[in-house]
């Protein structure tokens, strides 16, 4: 039996394996403040979900999209047990395999296309079957991307990552225009068509099981505009896709969605939007990895900024349309600074 979790979570494990001859061992987390623990007994593995006490499963986020996923056809863990006095839920295990690692394991990118074609099935399901109202309506169809929220998170990056981490300081003038600006491109954002979003749909949370892909994180799911997902996918700030991959997974999103979508849901302006959700999704990347750095100390994450905020700089540039985020972005020393070493003196 563990020692690492509290006497209560132990009997919970055992009562759901059957045996108190069990071990744990703490998985390696990735942004999220959840811990998780794989437990082995009777040559059978689970994983334990550990975070806050909850009051309601059929509410709990975490619990109601899993569900309301399953239902919808898209692949994730099967729930065991949960007690939401204990803040726990025991889960099938999916092993260790994620899309990143598959990515990085491959001799050429196109060897993992047809990996890549997996999680496309999946975001599908996703958008389409769990966007279809239910009753009552899941958590997810319940939230969107909205105005506001874009807002919210383009000021977090705006904060952590240029202010906090870049060293950026504007007047009072320079910040009215740019908070303009953000507003221009959150309310464009906020007018698309809205599906059902995972929100953090990256190779981190893509795993393989015996050749299948299963959905993990989704508990942040949301409305809001198919792109948001696909940007996440094929400009993850965790591997590095070439320009002919990252065509040939929008072309096989775009096929497939105008195969099962409803009508019209890949419009003309398809490939604009694409372009303005890079600038939004992966400025706010750049926030949350510096934010883990202000707020938790963790420098994990500082490695991957360079790559995302050049990338956001050279989209702006492409743009146009947004002259003094661009210069921001694009002047002094962001996109060339090593910020892994600027953050260690």
């Amino acid at each position: 039996m563990s020692t690492a979790l509290p006497d209560d979570i132990n009997a919970f494990i055992a009562k759901n394996t059957g045996t108190k001859d069990f071990e744990s061992i703490q998985l390696a987390g990735d942004a999220s403040s959840r811990k998780y623990f794989r437990i082995v007994f009777n040559d059978q593995v689970r994983v334990l979900m550990y975070w806050e006490p909850f009051t309601d499963p059929d509410n709990y986020p975490f619990l109601n999209v899993l569900n309301h996923f399953a239902k919808s056809e898209v692949r994730v863990p099967k729930v065991e047990a949960f007690a939401p006095e204990l803040g726990v839920v025991l889960l099938e295990d999916l092993g260790d395999l994620t899309l990143e690692r598959k990515f990085w394991e491959n001799q050429n990118q196109e060897a993992a296309m047809p990996d890549y074609g997996q999680a496309i099935d999946e975001i599908i399901k996703i958008h389409f079957n769990a966007s279809r109202p239910v009753e009552p309506p899941s958590v997810c169809q319940q939230i969107m991307f909205d105005t506001a929220k874009f807002m919210w998170e383009m000021n977090y990056a705006r904060e952590h990552f240029l202010e906090k981490v870049g060293g950026v300081n504007l007047n009072e003038k320079e910040a009215a225009a740019l908070q303009k600006e953000f507003h221009t491109l959150c309310e464009t954002l906020h007018q698309q068509p809205k599906f059902v979003c995972h929100r953090d749909y990256h190779s981190r949370n893509l795993m393989l099981k015996h050749g299948k892909m299963c959905v993990i994180d989704f508990q942040d799911a949301r409305l809001g505009p198919v792109q948001y997902d696909l940007v996440s996918l094929v400009h993850d700030s965790y591997v590095n896709m070439s320009p002919a991959s990252i065509q040939t997974v929008k072309d096989d999103y775009i096929a497939k969605a105008r195969e099962v979508g409803p009508k019209g849901c890949i419009r003309p302006d398809f490939e604009d939007i694409f372009q303005l959700q890079v600038i939004q999704r992966c400025f706010k990347a750049c926030g949350s990895f510096a934010s883990f750095l202000n707020m938790r100390n963790d420098t994990r994450y500082l490695k991957y900024i360079g790559n995302t905020v050049n990338l956001v700089g050279r989209i702006l540039q492409e743009n146009g349309k947004f002259p003094l985020f661009t210069r921001i972005v694009n002047d002094g020393d962001l996109m060339s600074r090593n910020y892994e070493q600027v953050c260690a003196v």
